[in-house]
């Protein structure tokens, strides 16, 4: 039986690391590049990974996303703030039909793939992983890893949707596919949220958080407030998320968010898909999240006193 090809665009912490394990395990894989793009070309991928460490010394390394392949499944792992880029980046590989897997935090960033290739042909979801780029052509993987996602435009489990999963599992890489992408997604949002914003706007790693008593108070009241956010949204999740999502992260290995290492290295944050669009879609349902909305603006503020 012929597996799928895929494309990865944004071959960073999380593109790095699952696309290499896909190519460490054999399938055609072709990976857009950006400033590291000389050295993988030269010196292949490095991967620092709990699942196992590894070096591809040759990987399909491109710095233009035109001169890429058509691919069965193109993953776009980009940050949000760069999805303006979609309509350059995504034609090429996915010019012979194939499909798009959305692997970005937030919610509604779909969209601009969507309008690129149709809403039948995009798949989206969420990782909940702990890694980092830690240099050129280099990823460390340091804790979870698991891949939960699903179609976009209904909620079934496609015969396409449960071979990406097969592929992914067989890849040794821990994912599963849901029915019910929205969940999937404000189940996410209930780490990101709290943890992402409070980061940056407490200069603080998970553990500072988790381990100090008034930080990890407010994490918790920030995660129940996007739970009873997504329940106004008409999205089911199960409460005991939230015992849950503050355990993880108790025991998660110390962890600098990607917001707060985005926001330490000058880089513009994933703001609006992360809390903007969250809120956005809570209020248009009748539904405030006054913690949620403070952590916001002052993260705007953040973003603007720094010059992004």
């Amino acid at each position: 039986m012929k597996r799928n090809s895929y494309a990865i665009i944004g071959s960073g912490a999380l593109g790095g690391l699952y696309g290499g394990m896909l190519a460490k395990a054999g399938f055609d894989v072709h990976f857009l590049l950006n400033s590291d793009y000389q050295h993988v070309s030269e010196q292949g991928l490095k991967v620092q990974s709990t699942w196992g460490d590894f070096h591809l010394p040759q990987v399909n390394a491109y710095d233009n996303a035109a001169a890429m392949p058509a691919c069965d499944v193109t993953i776009v792992a980009l940050k949000t703030v760069r999805n303006h880029l979609l309509p350059d980046l995504l034609p090429a590989t996915t010019r012979e039909g194939g499909v798009v897997l959305v692997l970005q935090n937030g919610l509604g960033v779909e969209v601009e793939s969507a309008a690129i290739v149709g809403e039948d042909r995009v798949l989206g979801g969420c990782c909940f992983l702990c890694s980092n780029k830690v240099g050129p052509g280099h990823i460390h993987h340091m804790d979870f890893g698991r891949i939960v996602f699903g179609e976009y435009s209904r909620q079934e489990i496609t015969p396409r949707a449960q071979t990406i999963c097969d592929e992914l599992n067989s890849a040794n890489i821990d994912a599963q596919v849901s029915a019910d992408l929205g969940a999937v997604r404000w189940r996410k949002l209930m780490w990101n949220i709290p943890f992402n914003g409070l980061s940056v706007a407490l200069n603080a790693s998970t553990k500072e958080i988790v381990d100090t008593p008034s930080s990890f108070a407010l994490a918790d009241a920030i995660i129940r407030e996007v739970h009873q956010g997504a329940a106004a949204c008409g999205v089911d999740v199960p409460e005991s998320a939230i015992a849950k999502t503050m355990g993880n992260t108790v025991k998660m290995v110390p962890y600098d968010s990607s917001m707060r290492i985005d926001y330490l290295n000058g880089r513009p944050m994933e703001l609006q898909a992360i809390l903007g669009n969250p809120l956005a879609a809570a209020k248009a349902s009748g539904h405030e999240m006054p913690r949620v909305e403070m952590l916001y603006q002052s993260l705007q503020f953040m973003d603007k006193a720094a010059g992004k």
